[in-house]
């Protein structure tokens, strides 16, 4: 049986004092943004990706060893990587999104925006059937954003990021188990596991890690 545990935090619940467990590499990444709210995003999905890690294995936070190589260019801003436990990680808005998983996964999260200029965006992420079904009326937006975060989170889940055309996802490829995730009004979610099953899904607060 295949389990994930998705845990949610707000950007909101950021303390200063999180930064004196990141890393090098983390520290380094966390002073390049410009935006407070960027800084608050990255600060607390490395956070619950440590707590979460801590508590599994019984070390302090910044104990934890964790890989963020790309493995196309070698630098590290990759998925998130650490020995024993496949991890994604996701923001949008307010939302800090860490999945948790022994098989591959992927999460996604969008804030619903209704000023995307969806036609174009669209027309390089959806294959033409989907273009065709998107609905006109106000459903417009969030029937292209639902579309957009599943086949973010799987090519989250494979490892290939961007570098896949995504409007040759038209699905759930073989092997993948593809859910909608329920999170705040104006926000959606899904996540992409590598199973031939459908997994058990837990969603939980990241209050109580951090």
């Amino acid at each position: 049986m295949t389990e994930v545990e998705v845990w949610w935090g707000r950007i909101e619940q950021v303390r200063a004092e999180f930064a004196d467990d990141l890393d090098p590499v983390e520290q380094q990444r966390l002073k390049a943004y410009v935006r407070a709210e960027d800084k608050a995003r990255f600060l607390l999905g490395c956070t619950i990706v440590r707590r979460l890690l801590a508590h599994r294995l019984s070390l302090p936070p910044a104990k934890i060893s964790l890989d963020r190589t790309c493995p196309e260019c070698g630098k590290p801003h990759g998925k998130v990587r650490a020995e024993g436990a496949e991890l994604s990680v996701t923001h949008s808005g307010d939302l800090v999104g860490v999945a948790i998983s022994d098989r591959p996964v992927g999460l996604d999260v969008e804030k619903v925006d209704p000023g995307l200029d969806v036609a174009g965006v669209a027309s390089i992420s959806l294959s033409d059937a989907e273009l065709a079904a998107l609905p006109r009326n106000d459903e417009r937006v969030h029937a292209f954003t639902t579309y957009w975060t599943r086949k973010e989170a799987i090519v989250k889940a494979t490892g290939d990021g961007l570098r896949t055309d995504l409007r040759t996802i038209t699905g759930a490829p073989n092997g993948f188990q593809v859910i909608q995730l329920t999170v705040d009004p104006g926000y959606v979610a899904a996540l992409a596991v590598v199973s031939a099953e459908p997994p058990v899904v837990r969603t939980l607060s990241a209050q109580v890690l951090i």
